[in-house]
């Protein structure tokens, strides 16, 4: 069963599991101890640590270890801002960072303090210069991920992390996505990451905080990890983790070159072969095994579990996948269509093979789901040709699709916007939050004018399309 979502977590490296069987005899030990079994534990995670950290580009003493990612990050913002709050109490982060980011910095604006939110271009890439002239008088830390977890897009962190210098505001960058593939380039003075995403063992986070960064550690502390991470070490997963990063990083160059040509592959022949489809973050700048792509006229659920039947397991950022039924902040920052959202993100030895019956399997997977939502064909509504004497004159209709969620408010849409004559307008009703996406990205894919929106008299938002062709 192809397994294509490594950008959650990707299957744990052989080498991994040969580092964690082998340390669970060597390693059970407490490395604070002096006898014997604790020296030989003490050794393995000194090891551990003097690896990971030349893999990140740090030295070992500025390198500990987390029970998590997540955890990494959340004690990387908490305790760079409170080593710097006499400077201020200002935050900078990108609005397409990973949820634990902005958890941090949504509890840091909860405890009084101040954040800047930069956005994304539609590639979703933050733009160096925006992110620069957010680093105003007090801000005591940045936060700008390596490449974006959703979208493969990756951010310019050496700009970023020169204009952080030059402003002496230090930046944290969130690496989990992109640390297996290289090293972070610029000078910056935070890093966080996580093993289960480079085919390590879940369970582990690694947070370096370069020398000469104010960093206090908030919470409950003890002499472990300099007191970053307090409690045992998980010493059997942290050198399964740390093997296996040195590993996937020996296989990178070209392994990574052999992904990103499937990536291309599938970049370039889903909109051949599935109609109304929106492949979006960087074709260029962007990691080499993600792809991601929305499909008009259907929801994510549902090709997700069709997919899934198929035997191919991916994910989706469409807020039809999920409990809050809203869309995923990335697309949502990016401007792009959500709806029907697939990410596919390939582990290491997938084969061609694969990824062609990935692309024979989906156009039926789309077109099935298409039908039974009742979807117009390709060639919508909206290619009909206007009735007789109607061009240039005005015309008003309104869909009610309150209480319908995604993707049927823009299916209605699409049934009747050639019901009306060119410069006439549609108003779409809709509660639905990925409406507020949705309806412009139609516009832009149909060529259509996307007039706005207004409060409803009758509740929700009321998105008003005027008909061009």
């Amino acid at each position: 069963m192809p397994y294509f979502d490594a950008a959650s977590s990707a299957p744990l490296h052989p080498v991994a599991r040969q580092a964690l069987l082998a340390a669970l005899d060597e390693g059970w030990a407490d490395p604070a101890r002096l006898y014997r079994e604790g020296r030989r534990a003490r050794m393995l995670l000194d090891a551990a640590r003097e690896a990971a950290a030349e893999a990140v580009g740090c030295r070992p003493d500025e390198l500990v270890f987390t029970p998590s990612g997540t955890r990494a990050l959340h004690t990387g913002v908490s305790g760079a801002l409170a080593g710097r709050r006499r400077v201020g109490a200002g935050l900078v982060v990108s609005a397409v960072e990973h949820s634990a980011v902005l958890h941090a910095a949504a509890a840091h604006r909860a405890g009084g303090g101040e954040v800047t939110e930069v956005g994304v271009d539609r590639t979703g890439a933050v733009p160096a210069g925006a992110f620069a002239e957010a680093l105003r008088e007090g801000t005591a830390l940045a936060c700008l991920q390596s490449a974006n977890h959703e979208v493969g897009t990756v951010q310019p962190v050496a700009e970023a992390a020169a204009a952080c210098r030059s402003a002496g505001v230090p930046l944290l960058v969130d690496a989990a996505q992109s640390l297996a593939w290289g090293p972070v380039d610029g000078p910056w003075s935070l890093l966080a990451a996580s093993a289960h995403k480079w085919g390590g063992p879940s369970g582990v986070g690694l947070l370096a905080v370069r020398k000469g960064v104010r960093f206090a550690p908030q919470g409950p502390g003890d002499e472990r990890e300099s007191g970053r991470s307090p409690g045992f070490e998980n010493i059997p997963a942290v050198v399964a983790a740390a093997a296996s990063l040195r590993a996937v990083r020996a296989e990178a160059a070209a392994e990574g070159a052999r992904l990103r040509a499937l990536v291309d592959r599938i970049r370039e022949r889903v909109p051949v072969l599935v109609p109304d489809v929106e492949v979006v973050g960087d074709p260029v700048r962007r990691l080499p095994h993600v792809v991601t792509f929305s499909c008009l006229y259907v929801d994510g659920e549902t090709l997700l579990h069709e997919l899934d039947r198929s035997s191919f397991s991916v994910s989706s950022g469409s807020s039809c996948t999920s409990s809050t039924l809203t869309p995923s902040h990335v697309l949502r920052a990016m401007g792009v269509l959500s709806e029907g959202n697939v990410r596919v993100s390939l582990p290491p030895g997938t084969s061609p093979a694969d990824v062609d019956r990935f692309l024979e399997v989906l156009p039926g997977v789309v077109s099935a789901a298409r039908e039974r939502l009742g979807a117009p064909a390709h060639g919508p509504a909206a290619e009909r040709a206007a009735p007789a004497g109607a061009d240039g004159e005005e015309a008003a209709l309104v869909v009610d699709a309150l209480g319908r969620r995604c993707p049927i408010p823009v299916i209605e849409l699409a049934r009747v916007i050639g019901d009306v004559p060119v410069g006439g307008t549609v108003t779409v009703l809709s509660d639905d939050a990925a409406a507020r996406l949705d309806i412009p990205a139609w516009c832009a894919m149909r060529d259509q004018e996307y007039v706005g929106e207004r409060a409803a008299e009758a509740g929700g938002v009321a998105y008003t399309v005027r008909r061009r062709v």
